[in-house]
């Protein structure tokens, strides 16, 4: 067990679905836990059970050692860090920001460089598994910091995650590495759904094919996960489409920037696109079973 001399109080702004996440795991772990959000309903969740809320995120880092930032993109990292109001400037040297959205890697660059010149610490650590693994603490984390960054936030670092990854010492290269993950997820859902929608045309029972798939070279686990949903007709939205193009579409300019041509991951970014065109972009990921499997 971690001694209660380790939990140094955790600041975390956007307590979303991953977020709130960690949130409530930190909070049974019993460690102190101050939130930020836009949604003045999300932070009363969490005062509920214990967490302090406060009215912008330069409040919340007056009390934090570390602060985690789980908001949706590079636009809104920047406003919540050097906006108004913004955490950076009411941080102390030696306190540590945390980010976990899926940026670029040169925004993450950009951050880390901004933070150090005020003498703060960056932890690149995107995350990944969805809000589920996120409460029970078994999403996975890439983490990218310097190894001394790393030992003294490792008791955070490890409540928060039982699936580390340290990638290197560079920021930077955590979101390198989830984006190259991303980009694989959206070619292997692009190319389930693109076959059972081939299975569908050839008459083939949609549900035996994929158990077939599942035991067999084809299997993926988001293929799996995705398309028993999609067969069934169950679109509602655990991941909305729009998060897969707009993380194919960061991998791609990522690619771009190490000059290397993706070309299946270029097929399939324009697969997410065309299904947001259609209309599919608040259904569920699987939703571009539904949009290959239209009649022609």
């Amino acid at each position: 067990m971690t001694h209660h001399a380790d939990k140094t109080p955790v600041g975390i702004i956007g307590v979303g679905n991953m977020g709130g996440g960690m949130a409530a795991n930190l909070l049974a772990q019993r460690w102190p836990v101050h939130v930020r959000d836009l949604d003045s309903a999300r932070e009363r969740n969490f005062t509920q059970i214990g967490a302090v809320a406060h009215t912008s995120p330069s409040q919340l880092a007056i009390h934090c050692e570390v602060i985690v930032v789980c908001v949706v993109d590079a636009a809104q990292t920047r406003e919540v860090l050097f906006g108004a109001g913004g955490a950076a400037a009411a941080m102390r040297p030696g306190q540590a920001v945390m980010l976990c959205p899926t940026i670029a890697p040169q925004d993450v660059e950009a951050f880390a460089t901004e933070l150090a010149e005020r003498g703060l610490q960056t932890i690149d650590a995107p995350m990944s598994g969805g809000p589920v693994r996120a409460r029970d603490g078994s999403m996975s984390l890439m983490v990218a910091c310097p190894d001394e960054v790393f030992e003294q936030r490792r008791a955070l670092l490890e409540a928060l995650s039982n699936k580390l990854f340290p990638i290197s010492q560079r920021p930077g290269d955590g979101a390198r590495t989830k984006l190259v993950n991303n980009l694989l997820a959206g070619i292997n859902l692009t190319g389930a759904a693109e076959v059972l929608a081939l299975a569908q045309r050839m008459g083939l029972d949609l549900g035996r094919t994929l158990d077939v798939i599942e035991q067999s070279s084809g299997q993926s686990w988001i293929g799996s996960d995705r398309m028993r949903r999609a067969i069934a007709g169950d679109f509602a939205p655990r991941a909305h489409t729009t998060l897969l193009a707009k993380d194919t579409r960061l991998a791609l300019a990522a690619a771009q920037a190490a000059g290397f041509e993706p070309a299946l991951g270029r097929l399939a970014c324009g697969t997410f696109a065309r299904a947001i065109d259609a209309g599919l972009a608040l259904d569920d990921d699987a939703s571009v079973f539904k949009l290959l499997s239209r009649p022609a």
